[in-house]
């Protein structure tokens, strides 16, 4: 038995864009912050001093975390960032990518992906469709948002079963929760500009917060255009008016635009806000030279808190989010398949004061998804998904640290609503399923010193299939199989444990994790041995597509993360041989993961190899300088049918940066290099490797410079 496992489902703003966007972008940059400097004064703070505290999967917003968590923001994340939320996260401790070209890219965490990992939207859900397939692209720019934060490995139930790798949360303030603003009001804002030698890509954003100490509004906009990503071999492109053969990745071009509104009324118990947000993007699929997505995604959020609250009930929270997405696919001019998905996220929360020594929160979620496909490539058929579910969440301190605990109980229907419009509508007849899956989790932290502490969580979950393993039937390109679902699956089960270490005194900080999770019923595709032809047709006398079936198999993950930081020079440092506000840093970071099918004892496709990296940070006053190395090694452990191993690799990056004042404003300038030796290397979790050898290598040597406003 073949298992050929997938952890997912496999227009412009014209020539003058690039010109035109700056001018726009500078210019109002340049107004707001005239007018910020006139009511500089008034405000009380500014947005960067505003205290930050870890959301995801902590709803008591302590400042310690039992589970393993990774947070990207300011400096860290301008320099990171790029056209996708897989790659700009990618390389973080026990992070990795499906990598489907330079557009389309969605975070793997622990070699789980797909339905999952969970990406939130400011802690609610983020509706689209690209845990469906490889090249669907996540509706997220990040040059738009503030924050990421990353939680790793099954301890986040809050979230469900399709958490169980993890949980990605997209901050982006535009509901803002509390105000950095007096009663007198201010302005506060930032705008980025930036330009990429290796792809042409002209990117920017402007953001404005605007209010007083009883409400603040929001808005931002942002827009990224890019032409084909160069790399270090020539590949052929059949794509019209581009060259037959030439050192670029063929169809890799990409147009994006996103706007938000958003607010908050502020009261001194709690708050009221709204956003609406628009998301758009034209690029080209890479796997295809002809072919083009052009995507779509509406959102309208309301939330609101009360906290401080009298009594046992004290603090409630609602969040409440509609989600409309779209997109299709071109082949050249003419539309082909139309994806749909629109869906309802209501959350509430009520927090409860201590109860026997212990401090938690109640929640209730429902979700509810449509989703439809029309067109020649629609392998799945129109469908409607509903979960509701309770969870609860409890803490206590101890003497020695704290422990933790929760569970989660839903109810999940999926319903397949056939497709009258399909090429052949008897390969998608009507059903339903429903499922009843629970979870639960037990954490601990154990201080051992002021410096040292340990931790460790055990959980149980359990995960209802999706709409696409129970009821697909038809060809997907971006897998290069037919997929057939199987109504008859149960849920997915697994144990996981993790167990840390970490460490932290002044600048010098270090933490270890090993993880192990074991599925009792890891749904996945599994190879029939036939092919088929797009049309359905069985081992066709030439080419055709891989026959596949989804079902379950015993399977498991083991693996480790490792990341720290050494003060070399500066406070605090091995030496003080520097000035003031000089220091020089080593941050490190290693994480392997080993993805075993026990059914066949053959190993999981598409899992990361063992990676290392490091990079010395050196702050010089106003100048920045890093300079750092990401290392893979081979990965020749992959499964005998459906993978190609990858050779081993190491990608070069350099970074300068300069931060200087003018009033109220801080400019930080930056210049930085990715893959400065212009490597070729291949993504061993990238499906394009093997589907698509040799069209989809990692992007070659990229020189980018920008500037940041804050003010």
């Amino acid at each position: 038995m073949n298992i050929t496992f997938r952890h997912t489902y496999c227009h412009s703003f014209g020539h003058t864009f690039g010109r035109s966007f700056r001018m726009r972008a500078v210019s109002i940059a340049v107004a707001t912050l005239s007018f910020s400097a006139q009511h500089a004064l008034a405000q009380t703070s500014s947005q960067g001093q505003l205290k930050e505290v870890v959301v995801t999967g902590n709803p008591l917003g302590a400042t310690q975390i039992i589970a393993p968590t990774s947070t990207l923001s300011g400096d860290a994340l301008t320099l990171r960032a790029k056209a996708t939320l897989g790659e700009t996260l990618d390389t973080l401790p026990g992070v990795s990518s499906t990598y489907f070209g330079p557009n389309a890219s969605r975070p793997i965490i622990r070699g789980l992906d797909g339905d999952r990992i969970r990406v939130l939207q400011n802690s609610a859900s983020n509706i689209d469709a690209s845990a469906l397939s490889f090249d669907h692209a996540v509706p997220t720019d990040p040059i738009s948002i503030e924050r990421v934060e990353v939680l790793r490995g099954a301890a986040a139930l809050q979230y469900g079963g399709s958490a169980v790798g993890g949980v990605v949360n997209v901050i982006d303030n535009r509901i803002p929760s509390e105000s950095q603003f007096d009663a007198k009001g201010g302005v506060s804002g930032k705008a980025d500009l930036g330009y990429a030698t290796g792809n042409k890509e002209k990117s920017g954003a402007v953001l404005i917060e605007a209010g007083n100490s009883k409400f603040v509004i929001h808005a931002d906009v942002s827009a990224r255009k890019s032409d084909d990503v160069v790399v270090p071999i020539e590949l052929e492109c059949t794509k019209p008016g581009r060259p037959e053969l030439a050192k670029k990745i063929c169809n890799s071009a990409n147009n994006v635009k996103g706007a938000a509104v958003g607010g908050s009324l502020l009261f001194d118990k709690g708050y009221v806000g709204a956003s609406f947000s628009s998301y758009q993007s034209d690029y080209g699929t890479v796997a295809e030279d002809e072919v083009t997505i052009g995507m779509k995604s509406t959102r309208l959020a309301l939330e609101g808190e009360l906290r401080n609250l009298s009594g046992f009930i004290t603090g409630v929270k609602g969040q409440l989010s509609q989600t409309d997405y779209k997109h299709t696919e071109f082949e050249g001019d003419e539309a082909g398949t139309v994806f749909k998905n629109k869906g309802t996220d209501i959350r509430l929360t009520a927090k409860h004061a201590k109860l026997g020594g212990f401090e938690g929160v109640v929640g209730l979620q429902t979700e509810s998804t449509r989703f439809s496909a029309d067109g020649a490539e629609s392998f799945a058929p129109y469908s409607k998904t509903t979960q509701t579910a309770l969870y609860v969440v409890e803490e206590m301190p101890t003497a020695w640290g704290k422990i933790s605990m929760g569970a989660r109980s839903e109810k999940v229907k999926v319903t397949s609503l056939g497709n009258a419009g399909a090429a052949n509508p008897d390969n998608f007849p009507p059903g339903s399923r429903s499922f009843s899956p629970n979870s639960f989790a037990l954490g601990a932290l154990v201080k051992l010193s002021p410096a040292w502490q340990l931790t460790s969580n055990i959980a149980h979950t359990q995960r209802a299939p999706k709409d696409y393993e129970l009821y697909a039937n038809g060809p997907h390109i971006a897998t290069a199989a037919w997929e057939t679902g199987n109504s008859n699956l149960g849920l997915e089960k697994s144990n996981s444990l993790d167990v840390g270490v970490a460490f932290k005194q002044g600048a010098h900080k270090f933490a270890f994790n090993a993880y192990t999770s074991q599925f009792s019923n890891y749904i996945g595709l599994d190879s029939t041995g036939n092919t088929r032809s797009s049309e359905g047709e069985f081992n066709p006398a030439e080419g055709g597509l891989t026959d596949t079936v989804y079902s379950g198999v015993r399977a498991r993950f083991t693996g480790f993360e490792a990341s720290g930081t050494v003060r070399v020079l500066g406070t605090g440092g091995f030496s003080q041989a520097i000035g003031p506000g000089h220091s020089l840093d080593i941050d490190w970071r290693a994480d392997a993961v080993r993805a075993t099918n026990l059914t066949t004892g053959q190993a999981l496709p598409r899992i990361a190899p063992l990676r290392v990296g490091a990079t010395a940070v050196l702050t010089a006053g106003r100048f920045g300088a890093r300079l750092g190395f990401d290392h893979a090694t081979a990965q020749n452990r992959v499964p005998t049918v459906g993978q190609m191993a990858t050779p081993a690799y190491t990608l070069w990056n350099a970074a300068l940066t300069y931060k200087m004042k003018t009033g109220p404003s801080q400019l930080t300038w930056f210049a930085k290099v990715d893959n400065l030796t212009n490597k070729l290397a291949y993504s061993a979790s990238s499906i394009l490797t093997t589907t698509a050898f040799p069209k989809a290598p990692l992007p070659g040597r990229s020189l980018k410079v920008g500037l940041q406003v804050t003010f």
